[in-house]
């Protein structure tokens, strides 16, 4: 197939060029870059890149192709793929189709043949940036007044954007092949688990599989979901599931934390962890260029163990605002010393910023989400 070129243009400027192997035509978006080795599919398909354009710093992606069973939600959320090459081909025996032909049908812009070396030192030295791209009109001025046009992520509200718009139960547990080698952090906690409602900010569905796979009966809440509707579920616990944008325009979940906090148990994913962090009274803000990537290591401050996790946020809770709340910090990120981890000194409040249930892994945190529904089934005297 005859590829067309594709240009990317940043607000500062800076211009890459590439050829087309996704959807055709125009898109903007903040252009964020990931260091992950593996796992391409899950990353468009992860709720939390909403707007976003995506840089791999993997050189390689696509040779594996796409399948039905590793989608992380019911859609690519990604605004573009941008890459060293991807590979038209794939080879592996579960690819149903190449990444390329999955891209276009879904809608998906890719560039393939940037000088992504050059594009993530870009957004490392500068931080995040919007973006324009095109594969039908290179004017790069033009471009470049796209780029600088585009609303900032933090002053949009993706939520509403990715979540589910009524709740309804959740079933499907992970293969048992994904965790052979996990399985110390896997199986059912007790004989009839707790109630889990996860508050869908845009979850993946591995943290859902995961909850169902260790016994919890879980239902899945919109996060536009009130109080009473919440409690008119009956949970046992609730999970802040992570999402994108910044925690400042998710307010209603903000609201929804604040009036759960010595209710129920509450466990935050990422989005979920800043959330409970705004509704303690802490405060957020946003990184330089975000933590995206499989390689971050992540230091429990009780134990003094490092695992390597799975993380994809652009904002973080600000230390200094924990002091005079009844928080303590639980983990931290050895790369920056961010906020990683916190837990209620009093209430049973606890949250994590990054993915403990990493697909495709890492799988050092695992046993995290067992500890919360184990948790939860001791408290029910279960």
């Amino acid at each position: 197939m005859q590829k067309s070129n594709g240009l990317l243009a940043l607000e500062d400027g800076s211009l890459f060029e590439g050829w087309s192997m996704g959807a055709e035509g125009e898109f903007v978006g903040e252009v964020v870059f990931n260091t992950s080795m593996t796992g391409y599919q899950e990353i468009m398909t992860d709720p939390s890149y909403w707007g976003q354009m995506v840089t791999f710093t993997c050189p390689h992606i696509g040779n594996v192709g796409v399948n039905a069973e590793d989608v992380e939600s019911r859609q690519p959320f990604v605004r573009a793929i941008i890459a060293r090459q991807i590979a038209e081909r794939p080879s592996n025996w579960r690819a149903a189709q190449s990444l390329p032909d999955y891209l276009r049908a879904t809608g998906v812009p890719a560039l393939s043949g940037v000088d992504t070396r050059r594009l993530t030192l870009t957004l490392r030295n500068k931080g995040v940036m919007r973006g324009a791209l095109s594969t039908v009109n290179l004017d790069r001025a033009r471009l470049l007044e796209m780029a600088r046009n585009t609303p900032d992520m933090s002053v949009l509200a993706p939520v509403s954007e990715v979540s589910r718009l009524a709740s309804e139960p959740w079933a499907e547990a992970v293969a048992p092949r994904w965790v052979e080698h996990a399985d110390s952090a896997i199986g059912p906690v007790a004989e009839q688990g707790p109630h889990v409602v996860v508050i869908d900010c845009g979850v993946k569905h591995n943290i859902l599989r995961l909850l169902a796979a260790l016994g919890a009966r879980v239902t899945v809440a919109p996060a536009t979901a009130a109080l009473e509707e919440v409690l008119a579920l009956a949970p046992d616990g609730v999970l802040l599931a992570n999402g994108p944008g910044d925690p400042e325009q998710a307010m209603d979940v903000v609201r929804l934390a604040q009036a759960l906090l010595g209710r129920l148990p509450i466990m935050g994913i990422c989005l979920g962890h800043q959330i409970i962090g705004l509704a303690a009274g802490a405060r957020t803000y946003k990184l330089p260029f975000g933590h995206h990537g499989g390689n971050h290591p992540v230091q429990d401050l009780r134990t003094g163990q490092v695992a390597i996790t799975a993380q994809n946020h652009n904002y973080a809770v600000e230390a200094d605002s924990l002091r005079d709340l009844p928080f303590e910090i639980t983990h931290i990120n050895l790369y920056d010393n961010t906020v990683e981890g916190m837990r209620h000194l009093e209430l049973p409040v606890w949250s994590i910023q990054y993915h403990p249930e990493a697909s495709p892994g890492p799988h050092d945190s695992l046993g995290l989400l067992r500890e919360f529904v184990a948790s939860l089934a001791q408290e029910g005297g279960r």
